[in-house]
């Protein structure tokens, strides 16, 4: 397994995964509206993703029209589940009109509806922005966080995976005697 135990005060095990990508598949759906800070993104995930270890032929990457058409993309790969976690990428810079509000806001459900739908980690690198300046000042951080989010949070999820076959702890049986429903 690819974790480290952090042992703190008072005896409590706390897991912290690693951002190993060997062995790992990854997705990526990349919004092509606001292109160049798009493939910025995109550009700095990927070289990230390489450095964390994860094989290119691991690595499948779409693009959509924009930010409201990633999350049904996100869910086609989700379904298949050929991946260990995904990535959003895309950029929504404000206008004079309230379509950026509606736009940030759905993609970014859209999102999260997927992740928790599927139980699979999706890092959200679709920035919302004020203007293009920003967006290009965030482009090579942003990028690289979302792919060391996806790795880390692949290797969590795996790791608690052998949660609930732990012998040490019965969930449901100790839910039930607590009265929890």
């Amino acid at each position: 397994m690819n974790d480290k135990e952090v042992v703190v005060e008072h005896d409590i095990d706390v897991y912290e995964a690693e951002a190993d990508g060997d062995g790992l598949r990854i997705g990526v759906v990349q919004a092509r509206f606001n292109e160049p800070i798009c493939q910025g993104l995109r550009d700095s995930c990927l070289r990230q993703l390489l450095e964390l270890g994860v094989a290119v032929e691991d690595v499948f990457v779409c693009t959509v029209p924009g930010a409201l058409e990633i999350p049904i993309a996100l869910q086609r790969l989700a379904e298949s589940g050929e991946f260990d976690a995904l990535i959003a990428i895309g950029a929504v810079i404000r206008g004079e009109t309230y379509h950026f509000e509606v736009v940030s806001n759905e993609s970014a459900a859209g999102v999260a509806r997927v992740a928790n739908l599927h139980s699979i980690p999706i890092a959200n690198a679709i920035l919302t922005c004020d203007t293009d300046e920003q967006a290009l000042e965030r482009v090579a951080e942003k990028g690289a966080d979302a792919a060391f989010v996806a790795v880390e949070m692949a290797n969590l999820l795996d790791s608690m995976s052998g949660l609930s076959e732990s012998d040490d702890y019965d969930g449901a049986a100790n839910d039930a005697e607590e009265g929890v429903q």
